[in-house]
């Protein structure tokens, strides 16, 4: 069974008398334990594509599989425990709190949870020495690089033990070289197990995941293997 399955997915907003479908009947399966790119231009849909599988909205039409739970019919309340407990968003400007220690930035959604603070800081200060931070955990984020703070914000997609790890353009604000070394740990934890989707509109971060999906005008255009898949294969 896929771990996220859409079936003729569409998005359509009404601006005045038109109708905008940013998504056009989107049809995909993915598999616990891959790592895909969704792969667009600016206006693509990628993004409302993301924003479906991520349930921070629902579609017009159509029916989005998670975990053989359907989403697509949720409500508010429902796709918020979903979001705690299945996904790990990490985003492109690292939405940190900026008094908060990265222990304490990466423990926040175990307080939501409703953790005990013993299991909380255990767990948080695990997900920190999974990205290789757990020196700096009593920084502050101004007391850290942006590449460190991308790191904070993996670590605290990753403390809920999410079925997926979903990143929004994660090397956006980085400069190359961190930006090789994020999409380096992103290649370790896909290694380690986890599902993990990448959004981006860049063909050589695309180049990291195992298969691309590339949307255009809200359809699916192309779905491969990348050869970093054939080479694991």
């Amino acid at each position: 069974m896929a771990l996220i399955e859409t079936r003729d997915l569409w998005k359509t907003y009404q601006m005045g008398d038109e109708q905008i479908h940013a998504l056009r009947g989107v049809s995909i399966q993915i598999q616990r334990g891959e790592y895909v790119a969704i792969m667009g231009p600016s206006g693509s849909g990628k993004s409302t594509l993301m924003n479906l599988i991520g349930c921070l909205d629902t579609p017009s039409q159509g029916t989005y599989l998670l975990n053989e739970k359907e989403v697509s019919q949720m409500n508010g309340n429902e796709l918020a425990r979903i979001r705690n407990e299945e996904i790990g968003f990490v985003f492109q400007t690292f939405n940190l709190l900026p008094r908060a220690t990265a222990l304490h930035n990466v423990e926040l959604p175990l307080v939501y949870a409703g953790v005990s603070k013993k299991d909380r800081l255990e767990r948080a200060r695990g997900a920190l020495e999974k990205v290789e931070l757990t020196p700096r955990m009593h920084h502050r984020p101004n007391e850290l690089s942006g590449g460190q703070r991308q790191r904070v914000a993996i670590a605290r997609a990753l403390v809920n033990n999410p079925s997926i790890l979903l990143a929004d353009e994660p090397t956006g604000n980085l400069d190359s070289k961190t930006g090789i070394e994020i999409m380096a740990l992103f290649d370790r934890l896909h290694a380690g197990g986890n599902t993990i989707i990448l959004v981006t509109h860049e063909a050589d971060i695309a180049a990291h995941a195992h298969r691309v999906i590339a949307i255009r005008d809200g359809a699916v255009e192309r779905d491969a293997l990348t050869d970093r898949a054939v080479a694991h294969a």
